[in-house]
């Protein structure tokens, strides 16, 4: 079983540098392009059901990767951005001079992070994990895509390989539409196997972790 993690392509709101988190954007013409040129490679990896972020710019994403495809696309809340309340819609700009300390533990120490009225890195992942725990029960055996968000996808891969929340932003980038995959023996997703990285953000993960 393969479980193919693909992060939505830029928004409006990546280009101008303004904080998303859960509120709504769109793709630019770029994103679309980024999301067309991924569809032609995942058209061959066998993909049968499509589990997607309930964002706006997610579901423009999965609607052009799997465009023509007939697959079944399920809608999930537990699949959205990190929640940051207050920043969302400024520009991180203004947020860094406005609130110095959390926007530097933001991005250097994620681990700590706290904001009032937003989640903390550790409630996205936990959302995260479960979500992913109820994918993988919920396909069996079957090998699906979930398209989401950076933050998101970067907490889940932080679990699945025993990474260190304070070490979530390291290398590979998680760029606009990068492409992941996280492997299942599939006799073993009855008992619960830990999954295994073969991808992180379009690296072969064995060269990743050199």
């Amino acid at each position: 079983m393969r479980i193919h993690l693909i992060r939505h392509g830029q928004t409006d709101w990546n280009k101008e540098r303004r904080v998303q988190g859960q509120s709504e954007s769109t793709l630019t013409a770029e994103g679309r392009d980024q999301a067309t040129a991924l569809r032609a490679r995942l058209s061959t990896c066998g993909i049968a059901k499509v589990y997607c972020s309930s964002s706006i710019r997610t579901r423009e994403t999965a609607a052009i990767l799997f465009a023509g495809t007939g697959l079944e696309v399920e809608y999930s809340d537990a699949l959205r951005e990190i929640f940051l309340g207050p920043w969302e819609g400024s520009l991180y700009a203004d947020m860094e001079a406005k609130f110095p300390q959390s926007f530097a533990d933001f991005w250097h120490r994620p681990d700590v992070f706290s904001l009032a009225d937003a989640e903390t890195f550790v409630q996205t992942q936990q959302r995260g994990v479960r979500e992913l725990q109820r994918i993988i029960a919920d396909a069996a055996a079957e090998d699906v895509a979930i398209v989401s968000h950076g933050v998101l996808i970067k907490s889940i891969l932080s679990h699945v390989e025993g990474r260190p929340l304070a070490r979530l932003w390291e290398p590979p980038d998680m760029h606009n539409c990068s492409h992941s995959i996280v492997e299942i023996e599939r006799n073993n997703v009855q008992n619960q196997a830990r999954p295994k990285i073969t991808l992180y953000a379009g690296v072969d993960y064995a060269e990743s972790v050199q």
